[in-house]
């Protein structure tokens, strides 16, 4: 570890002196922890990162000054390149999934779970994985994605007779590492082999003022946050992750976050759509739901594929659309995403400089000049962040693959009381997906009262499901493997479909 003269040494080269200013202040302890965190600094380019980040916030104000409705020139994603679980023959669906499942069962599939995030917006300073949005078996997300993998893997042994495992990777950041790891210690790793579970720090970057000086969280701290989820690829690289890939023998990796209670982990859909079309690069979508939905577009711009924000395309861009009525431009963005290790690889080795910088103007608490704590009420820093989704234009053969939101896709973002991603609308889209499972399987769903439950189940806004009917991933990944269970039979709600239950069913 560097000495405190280095430290300053370097400090003062770079036109941060300001950083130890309280230094005299500090207990011994206190310095202690502060040397360390200075000490794993990268002090030769904490200059460059500074002048950067003031520089990148300077253009991008220039930027939305000069031309705040630049439209840029967009093409969709050919049809050569799509798939869609509504509009693709149901054979060719069918030999995507098998293909999907040989994999797996063969371990080449890994899953990666981007989970660097607090939630803090939800209102809990504990990793976002670790919430319960009420369901009526009180199951966390962490949980539910667990069992999901557990299920998966079990359906791929079943298929092909063999044992198989899909590795869970977890990138955590400096505020998540710890308790995730206290959490899946605690919950016996729901059942998952410790081992199979690599979680993994991603790299924290100092906020800057508009200025280009470090800002000082406390007297002895700096504000650091995390890179973005576009700090995937430099976390793989600090932590040896594509060694371990391929010591496993994997060579497909789906990447998607954690805030969705929907996701398919490992889907064996999604994996062998891109597997069979050679994709070195894929993206999971919902149809947007209006021409301005805040949501990102999967589409390509200058022939090349990116996902375009909705505030850099013009309206009338937005709203076009083909012969059949649909929008031109309806691929939203969920951050799901297929990779070839190879192409993760190749990210490393030869792209990893070339991604893009992302400014983000926040509100920064920090200390003044005279050592007091101040919250400010405006943005006065710049977090630079990366997006997972930035290496989309280095891919040599990039698909796209569309499914319904209703089935896929319900983030939680918000608290309760906000309109949309809340804990609300996150439970009721899976019990409401839940309730169409059971039906579809010819169960007969009944109140408390004992008497049929005849409304549709629907998972639109403000519609909660009609009846608490919750299926453990444990009983049913996607629906599967429920008729033999629930045919013919009345199921008074609410109920939870888990293994014991499942039995108990079996026996009647």
């Amino acid at each position: 570890m560097p000495s405190l003269q280095q430290i300053r040494t370097a400090l003062d080269g770079s036109g941060q002196a300001h950083v130890l200013r309280f230094w005299s202040e500090l207990s011994e302890e206190e310095k202690a922890v502060f040397l360390q965190e200075l000490a794993q600094l990268d002090l030769q380019r904490l200059e460059e990162h500074c002048q950067a980040a003031a520089e990148a916030a300077d253009a991008a104000a220039a930027s939305r000054s000069l031309d705040p409705n630049r439209d840029l020139v967009l093409e969709p994603v050919p049809p050569e390149s799509m798939g869609s679980v509504r509009r693709s023959d149901p054979e060719n669906l069918a030999e995507w999934e098998r293909e999907g499942f040989l994999q797996i069962s063969r371990n080449h599939v890994a899953v990666l779970l981007l989970a660097g995030g607090q939630g803090t917006r939800l209102g809990v300073q504990y990793p976002k994985g670790m919430y319960d949005v009420g369901l009526p078996s009180r199951k966390t997300l962490y949980q539910i994605q667990a069992e999901r993998i557990l299920k998966i893997q079990r359906l791929a042994e079943s298929r092909h007779g063999s044992k198989c495992t899909v590795p869970w990777y977890i990138m955590t950041s400096e505020f998540t590492l710890k308790p995730t790891q206290t959490f899946f210690q605690e919950n016996s790793h729901f059942g998952l082999e410790p081992s199979n579970i690599i979680m993994f720090e991603q790299r924290m970057i100092p906020a800057v003022t508009f200025d280009g000086k470090v800002i000082l969280e406390r007297k002895g701290k700096i504000a650091m946050a995390p890179d973005g989820n576009g700090g995937l690829y430099q976390a793989l690289v600090d932590n040896d992750l594509l060694e371990d890939m391929k010591r496993r023998g994997v060579e497909y990796v789906h990447v998607y976050c954690v805030d969705n209670i929907l996701v398919k982990m490992a889907d064996p859909l999604f994996v062998g759509f891109c597997v069979t079309k050679g994709a070195d690069c894929g993206a999971k979508v919902v149809e947007k739901a209006h021409p301005a939905e805040p949501v990102g577009v999967v589409c390509r711009v200058g022939g090349v594929p990116q996902v375009v924000e909705y505030s850099e395309i013009q309206p009338e861009t937005a709203r076009l659309r083909g012969t059949g009525g649909e929008l031109v431009y309806s691929a939203g963005n969920i951050c799901n995403h297929f990779f070839t290790r190879s192409f993760l690889q190749d990210v490393a080795e030869k792209f990893m400089g070339r991604l893009k910088q992302h400014v983000a103007l926040k509100k920064v608490p920090f200390v003044d000049s005279c050592g007091n704590q101040v919250k400010p009420t405006k943005a006065n820093g710049i977090k630079m962040e990366k997006f997972v989704f930035d290496v989309f234009p280095f891919s040599r053969s990039f698909v796209v693959f569309e499914v319904l939101r209703e089935d896929e896709f319900s983030p939680l973002k918000n608290a309760d009381g906000a309109a949309a991603d809340t804990p609300t609308t996150a439970r009721d889209a899976l019990l409401a997906q839940h309730c169409r499972w059971a039906t579809a399987a010819g169960a007969a769903l009944l109140d408390e009262h004992g008497n049929c439950i005849q409304t549709a189940c629907s998972s639109s806004a403000g519609n909660p499901p009609p009846a608490k009917c919750e299926i453990s991933p444990l009983v049913s990944y996607f629906g599967e493997g429920l008729e033999q269970l629930l045919k013919g039979k009345s199921i008074k709600t609410p109920f939870i479909l888990d293994e014991a239950a499942a039995e108990g069913l079996q026996a009647r």
